[in-house]
């Protein structure tokens, strides 16, 4: 599949979007970013393989407070893919004690009816400088 420019600007809002909502607590609003079967692999970050979307929206109010304060995606590259496109992402979080942290986000997304949509984002915690 070629992306055309549209395209590649719709999977780029599709990845930005994410801290939007998760920041305002619109975790329901999940549903116009992620497919109904979504995997949602956060094993580097000790909470495992979510399965589905609304385990997803499910184990992200489980975390309440626990949740960053807010989120910040950046570095967003979209690349053609098997499966449609491959999102590749960067992620700074902050937390309410003022403590930052950086992942990398790893998507695949797929074109459906409604449009883009991430249907599996592997989060992988980025802990150690780059050692040349």
């Amino acid at each position: 599949m070629t992306l055309t420019v549209e395209d590649r600007l719709a999977i780029a809002d599709l990845v930005n979007r994410h801290g939007h909502l998760t920041d305002a607590g619109d975790l329901d609003a999940y549903r116009e970013l992620f497919t109904k079967d979504v995997v949602y692999d956060v094993s580097d970050l000790g909470y495992g393989a979510l399965h589905g979307l609304e385990t997803v929206i499910r184990t992200g109010r489980a975390l309440g407070d626990a949740n960053p304060l807010a989120h910040h995606v950046t570095n967003v590259v979209v690349t053609e893919h098997a499966d449609g496109a491959r999102a590749l992402s960067k992620g700074l979080s902050i937390a309410t004690s003022g403590a930052v942290g950086s992942v990398t986000y790893d998507d695949v997304v797929v074109r459906t009816d409604e449009g883009w949509r991430i249907s599996r984002r592997t989060v992988t915690a980025r802990r150690e400088p780059l050692k040349a």
